[in-house]
């Protein structure tokens, strides 16, 4: 491997604003070149919308592997996957054609991290709904991971800053995600969470473990979780070796982790994480997959077909999420 990790971005959905806030980030981030260096994978054609808005200094490519990136400024090396130059994608609408492209790319660099030929992988947002009807199996970025890497758990952090969420769940109906928080899948999160903390130079991480029920649940006055399955796995994990502390009420877990006593919180389902996250700093705030054998980070936003093509998207997101990747792939903690 090069100095410098090689890091595939893949483009997103063509028809939303995942073009323009890679070419964004990498034309107004030059240290991006310094830290990495980077490529897109995706199609000339998917450009097509924002062409308008680039200088002429900048250059947009086609290279054939990794290995041909150039990893200079000003210069956006696209790696092309055939089939998808034919014919322009359409903008700020659902599409199969661009379902299909997007879901492409994802596996095509997925791929390449699992052979060895880059070093992590950064997700511009893809369409779910474009990603159904293009007839895919996969619902999204998570299942195309499980399925390639035969990962039996695969769980999403946020990062903004130095406040770091892991989800026991993420895209459960809430009666559901409650129905999850037991014994086995709440420990099963927190030695995850170790495993990766260690791995990033965390040593020990500090987790703190959220309740799910108001105040913790008063000692079992609201809710039984915290005493019959939270505190219990917190238990376990401490005798395992691992740093852990819990249940802590939500309402109080996030000012601590900010205020550096934790590391890193594990959350019980999917708001009680978001919401944290993207108070504390939405444009920051980034995903980054636990559970999978590559290093995988995404933006956390979606698609914005009301916004695409108008060059007002905020690439701030996408900045974050390539430097974390070159962050982790560098052995180097991640930070805020």
């Amino acid at each position: 491997m090069p100095d410098k990790p090689r890091i595939a971005i893949t483009m997103g959905d063509p028809s939303g604003i995942g073009p323009e806030v890679v070419v964004k980030a990498l034309i107004e981030k030059r240290q991006i070149y310094e830290w990495s260096t980077p490529f897109v994978v995706g199609s000339l054609k998917g450009f097509d919308s924002i062409r308008e808005h680039l200088s002429s200094d900048v250059t947009i490519r086609s290279i054939s592997s990794p290995d041909e990136a150039s990893g200079k400024h000003m210069v956006i090396d696209v790696l092309n996957t055939d089939g998808f130059e034919d014919q322009p994608f359409p903008l700020g609408e659902h599409s199969v054609l661009s379902g299909t492209a997007s879901h492409t790319w994802v596996e095509t660099a997925a791929k390449m991290c699992q052979s060895g030929a880059i070093d992590a992988m950064v997700t511009a947002p893809i369409n779910k709904e474009s990603w159904q009807m293009s007839e895919t199996s996969d619902v999204g970025h998570q299942e195309v991971f499980r399925r390639l890497s035969g990962s039996e758990y695969v769980a999403t952090m946020l990062v903004s800053g130095t406040l770091r969420c892991m989800h026991l769940s993420t895209h459960k109906p809430l009666s559901e995600a409650v129905a999850y928080v037991t014994r086995e899948n709440v420990l099963r999160a927190i030695r995850l969470t170790d495993k990766h903390f260690r791995e990033w130079g965390f040593d020990p991480p500090r987790i703190a473990v959220a309740g799910v029920n108001p105040h913790a649940s008063d000692n079992g006055l609201i809710g039984r979780e915290e005493l019959d399955e939270i505190g219990p796995a917190v238990e376990d994990a401490v005798s395992e070796g691992i740093e852990a502390t819990g249940p802590v009420p939500a309402d109080s877990v996030f000012n601590q982790a900010i205020a550096g006593r934790h590391d890193v919180v594990v959350v019980m389902y999917h708001d009680q994480g978001h919401i944290a996250i993207k108070v504390h700093g939405f444009e920051e705030s980034i995903s980054v997959n636990l559970g999978i054998p590559w290093l995988r980070t995404s933006v956390d936003h979606g698609t914005a077909f009301d916004i695409t093509g108008k060059w007002v998207a905020d690439e701030t997101s996408m900045i974050e999420a390539i430097r974390i990747a070159t962050d982790l792939a560098s052995g180097r903690a991640l930070s805020a």
